[in-house]
């Protein structure tokens, strides 16, 4: 990654009681680059997008745009740019799409105008959110949870959006139209953080990756030489991982 780091996290550790769930991890997010973390469950992958957050604490050095986080709560490192979706979204089921969306503007809601061309913003990338503003967030389909969530992220104007499963329990169909949307906001300059299972996938849509097994990174490099290296084949993509060229997701296909 030749461009200097918009977010970088130096030798993080965090523990679980006397159990350590990280065993000092370093990465780096370029702006305007996706960045995938992938790994077996347990490997420590949610941990470390919710310590970066600030949900969790632990050891070791994050820095975003050179600043330091060290002593930022989780709501400042928001408005500082730094914005999480959590698995399953954590949408608010008794509110309308446009009030959750409405939610994500919370750093600025005395500006309107801003606010009001964020949403404009959001419904211009989310046509279907446009069309369900008025219904409840609990009726939407799962896709369009997935993308209500991305948008009410989109209302704070990250500098770097960190996501936790986005594809989680999604249509393979409507995993392509979401990774499609993940993949056209490296335009806007936002750097992303994915975390995925759906590891060939995620290769496909990023342009770098580490790999994180039992806490610690032990591959990382450009996405396309991890899709090659034979223990990523065996262990994350199968036979699959041969037949790459011809997924309907790859990065050149969906900017």
């Amino acid at each position: 990654m030749s461009a200097a780091p918009l977010l970088e996290v130096s030798d993080l550790h965090v523990a679980y009681g006397k159990v350590e769930a990280l065993h000092g991890v370093s990465l780096s997010l370029a702006e305007g680059s996706i960045t995938t973390v992938i790994g077996p469950n347990g490997a420590g992958k949610s941990t470390l997008l919710n310590c970066v957050a600030g949900l969790l604490s632990g050891t070791g050095e994050i820095h975003l745009g050179g600043r330091s986080l060290r002593r930022m709560s989780t709501e400042a490192r928001v408005a500082a740019g730094l914005v999480l979706v959590p698995e399953k979204g954590e949408l608010f089921g008794s509110m309308t799409v446009e009030d959750n969306l409405l939610l994500g503007a919370f750093a600025h809601a005395h500006r309107r105008a801003e606010a009001a061309a964020g949403l404009h913003a959001v419904y211009e990338r989310f046509p279907r959110l446009r069309d369900r503003r008025l219904q409840f967030a609990a009726t939407l389909s799962g896709g369009e949870r997935q993308m209500l969530a991305l948008g009410r992220a989109l209302m704070s104007r990250p500098k770097v959006l960190m996501l936790d499963e986005p594809s989680l329990g999604l249509a393979p169909l409507i995993v392509v139209e979401i990774l499609r949307a993940i993949a056209e906001l490296r335009q806007s300059g936002v750097a992303i953080l994915l975390i995925e299972q759906n590891a060939r996938a995620a290769l496909q849509v990023a342009d770098h990756g580490y790999v994180l097994e039992t806490g610690n990174v032990v591959l990382q490099g450009p996405s396309t030489d991890l899709a090659a290296n034979p223990r990523v084949v065996e262990t994350y993509l199968g036979l699959a991982g041969h037949r790459r060229a011809s997924s309907p997701v790859r990065t050149e296909a969906v900017q």
